[in-house]
């Protein structure tokens, strides 16, 4: 290790920066989810806030409404919870998925067990955040029939 040259060391850092690709891209994905998740908050508040005053209120069957509404939101708001945890580990395991890459080129181990093992968890988690990521289209769009059923 201590003779290593500098073009020596150039592919190991290519090998290496092959999964920041995989973090760019989960990165847009984390991005997309922060806002909607934004979004949910937002739309919390604003139910909250018609519920608490009376006088935003039409009738009372709208209360029925707003209640629901706000039930769907805090299930979004937990599906997108969980949605980001799984993204957010998922870059996580990429990062140590380039440091095994890297410190198994520049010491000279495989480590193929161990990178085969990060890549599976890597995409498990990127799998799962990516069907609760559907799941919470599929809850959004039950929102939105409520609320087109509501002015009917």
């Amino acid at each position: 290790m201590e003779n290593l040259l500098p073009s020596q060391l150039l592919p190991i850092i290519q090998l290496a920066i092959t999964p920041v690709i995989l973090l760019s891209g989960t990165g847009m994905l984390l991005l997309t989810l922060t806002n909607r998740m934004a979004r949910v908050v937002d739309r919390t508040r604003h139910i909250a806030e018609r519920l608490r005053d009376p006088d935003l209120i039409d009738a009372a069957d709208r209360q029925g409404e707003l209640r629901d509404q706000l039930a769907i939101l805090w299930h979004r708001a937990l599906l997108l919870r969980a949605t980001v945890t799984c993204v957010v580990l998922s870059m996580l395991v990429s990062c140590l998925l380039v440091i095994v890459i890297f410190a198994g080129q520049l010491f000279g181990r495989p480590f193929a067990l161990q990178l085969a093992a990060l890549f599976i968890t890597d995409m498990a988690l990127l799998i799962a955040a990516l069907l609760l990521f559907l799941r919470d289209i599929y809850v959004s769009l039950r929102a939105l029939g409520l609320e087109v059923a509501g002015v009917r």
